[in-house]
């Protein structure tokens, strides 16, 4: 047997959480976070550089016996669907840790241990094979997320954390009906690969369909169960935002893509209209709040909801471009979010504001913040050249050819995301100047740019040579559209 690759990958956080327990320091606690995290990176580079883009079939596989009297396993897998996901994870773990550097003073050993527990768990959840263990990751992570904005969030945090937890909770709790049913419907097995090969009566599929739809539409968040995902934001620290925006959101898109197209291929397909109409009203109203807002950090987490209406919108185009353009999606909003939540947080720190009306000029004061803020708002806009453009233009693709007055909707959602994102970076970057009594503005330091410089490359090189990442996808797309339809169906 080779190396366990996987289960370094998913362990070595919790390992390393484990370690900063017995350290006093806070200094050494930070470095022995940044150790671990970047450690996880390596590994998930090493995952990327050996995994075969040529077929779609579970790679780097493990199963362990766990719980043989209910035939659960701790197994783990992935394919190109999960593949990028990973990576993402790792990546975000690091610069969450550069983020909080100087912005967790407090606690900071109890915050490091929460953020490695958590990365362990959202990892766990990417690579699960067995659907008792994708399970128990999905369901602990609610407590580090929970701590980590109950306790170093801002004046609302308790709130927000309840409010967090009490929405995800009721989802996880119609999601474990769902995986009960499906346990005793599919065999009673908690094998992902071996319930995928089930077929199941449409009137089974059809009550999974929206057991599963509830859960995941909270976690992306989907219109009408977003409204936690703003407050959840605001009062985050900067790191748990990114998190959120980064990792959080992704894992109801991703279980759309695990579970609900591959087992329950005609329910998705017969609810596929309505599955559209949700993600046209998510872009539209997700860009209709965002450029009512002053609230700088509101603004980024109205827009989450809006892009992720893109990601939902691709993934039930049921169509190649549109399921290309929908993962990739997934993967570029964690960069570009991710490294405008830690933007949004870089400025806070100096300001204590995040009204937008409490900014201006910023262009002069901060030279090299304002350059790298344009490069994530263009990116977040879709303009060419960037990463969201090449998702957005297959998403927009995909929709177009499922249902073309839908797909015009969505048309109104990237124009609307212009509209705020140059708004917003007009009046913070090039507007006048204005008053700053109580606080200095000054440039990025040399550990903030070591955070938003992978962002950076990641968003160009999307954007200009995306073939990689799409390779990466390719055939675990192709696989999954034959899941769905049937041979040469939705290509």
């Amino acid at each position: 047997m080779g190396v366990p690759l996987l289960s370094l990958i998913v362990l070595t956080p919790a390992v390393g959480a484990f370690l900063l327990m017995f350290l006093r320091s806070d200094d050494a606690v930070r470095w022995t976070a940044l150790a671990v995290t970047v450690l996880d990176l390596a590994l998930c580079i090493a995952m990327l550089a050996g995994f075969d883009t040529t077929t779609p079939a579970m790679q780097f596989v493990e199963r362990h016996p766990w719980v043989p009297a209910l035939g659960i396993t701790f197994s783990l897998g992935i394919d190109g669907i999960s593949a990028l996901f990973v990576f993402l994870t790792a990546l975000l773990g690091t610069v969450c840790v550069l983020a909080s550097w100087a912005a967790i003073d407090r606690r900071v050993k109890a915050f490091m241990i929460s953020l490695l527990l958590m990365q362990a768990l959202m990892l766990g959840v990417f690579c699960a094979l067995d659907l008792f263990l994708f399970y128990v990751c999905w369901e602990a992570m609610l407590i580090p997320m929970y701590l980590i904005i109950g306790v170093w969030g801002g004046e609302g945090r308790v709130y927000a954390a309840f409010k967090f937890f009490l929405y995800t909770l009721a989802g996880s709790l119609v999601f474990l009906v769902g995986v009960i049913v499906l346990y005793l419907q599919g065999g009673k097995t908690f094998d992902i690969l071996a319930l995928t090969a089930q077929h199941l009566p449409f009137a089974v599929q059809s009550w999974l369909f929206f057991a599963f739809l509830i859960a995941f539409a909270v976690k992306v968040p989907m219109v009408p169960v977003h409204t936690w995902l703003p407050d959840a934001h605001v009062q985050a620290p900067t790191a748990g935002s990114i998190i959120l925006a980064g990792v959080l959101l992704k894992m109801g898109a991703y279980g759309f893509l695990r579970f609900s197209l591959p087992m329950l291929p005609e329910a998705s397909l017969h609810y596929q209209t309505l599955m559209l109409a949700l993600s046209a009203l998510a872009i539209v109203y997700g860009g209709l709040l965002a450029l009512a807002q002053d609230d700088l950090k509101k603004l980024v987490a109205y827009s989450s909801i809006s892009h992720m209406g893109f990601v939902t919108l691709g993934i039930f185009a049921l169509n190649l471009r549109g399921l290309q353009g929908g993962i990739l999606q997934m993967f570029n909003h964690g960069m570009t979010t991710g490294a405008l939540f830690l933007f949004v947080g870089l400025i806070y720190e100096r300001t204590h504001t995040r009204s937008i009306a409490d900014y201006g000029g910023l262009m002069k004061l901060a030279p090299i913040y304002t350059t790298f803020l344009a490069l994530f708002t263009l990116s977040s806009m879709a303009l060419p050249g960037t990463n969201s453009f090449i998702g957005e233009l297959l998403v927009l693709s995909g929709g177009f050819a499922a249902n073309l007055a839908l797909g015009a909707v969505a048309v109104l959602g990237a124009l609307l995301g212009a509209a705020y994102l140059l708004g917003m970076y007009g009046r913070v970057a090039l507007g006048p100047a204005t008053a700053r009594a109580g606080y200095k503005i000054y440039d990025v330091n040399a550990r903030e740019i070591a955070a938003i410089l992978p962002l950076a490359v990641f968003v160009l090189w999307v954007g200009l040579y995306p073939k990689p990442f799409l390779a990466i996808i390719d055939a675990s797309v192709r696989h999954l559209l034959v899941q769905v339809h049937g041979e040469g169906g939705g290509q």
